[in-house]
């Protein structure tokens, strides 16, 4: 019986210069993006692994934010149609925070939340705090999705909103904060942006409340 190997390092045994790309051609090129790549690199128990294939989907980088009112601990939510979830045999109709993708390179994800903030929701943030940075499925799609809370009021936060020219159909919602998080922990809030940032919340609200 082999003895396990541990590793007291958390730093990544390997980077980007242990993978050897040997091709890509893009395969649909429309409203999104897909790549197939032919790569192959190195293996923990040492040398190289075979050539492979894998199919990329390229989507963009996207940013989202939970707007909070900390003077009420109340945050706003908004709900919309979203295919994705039709076609998974979820609820089509998505509880989530306010987010929207990057439209141009030297668009920051923070400037992108305050533009979506006022499409999505008619608010304007008020101090914004970064919350996490994370990929939405690293095995197949190369989006980097950046989170953060931001003060608002939540008493102007109401209505329907949402770019005609996009097809978007959203309705604001303000609820307590353990209302949401009841959401959370019940199932009804699927988005995993919506689930990490009232996480964090849940864990922060405190400090935000003391500033």
């Amino acid at each position: 019986m082999k003895k396990a190997v541990v590793c007291s390092s958390l730093e990544p045994q390997y980077n980007r210069q242990d993978i050897e790309v040997l091709s890509t051609q893009t395969v649909y090129d429309g409203f999104f993006k897909m790549v197939k790549y032919r790569l192959r690199h190195k293996l923990f128990a040492g040398g190289w692994s075979g050539e492979f294939e894998r199919e990329l989907f390229e989507r963009g980088h996207a940013a989202a934010v939970l707007p909070y009112d900390s003077k009420r601990d109340q945050v706003v939510l908004i709900e919309q149609f979203r295919v994705g979830a039709m076609a998974a045999d979820c609820q089509p109709w998505q509880l989530e925070i306010i987010a929207g993708m990057l439209d141009h390179d030297d668009e920051s994800p923070e400037q992108v939340v305050r533009r979506e903030a006022t499409e999505e929701s008619g608010l304007v943030l008020g101090k914004t705090q970064k919350i996490s940075r994370y990929l939405s499925s690293s095995g197949g799609c190369s989006e980097v999705l950046d989170i953060f809370v931001s003060e608002v009021d939540s008493r102007l936060a109401q209505g329907i909103h949402g770019v005609a020219s996009e097809s978007e159909d959203i309705r604001v919602h303000v609820v307590s904060r353990n209302q949401a998080y009841q959401w959370l922990e019940s199932g009804k809030i699927e988005n995993a942006a919506t689930i990490i940032a009232l996480q964090w919340l849940q864990l922060h609200y405190q400090c935000l409340q003391q500033l």
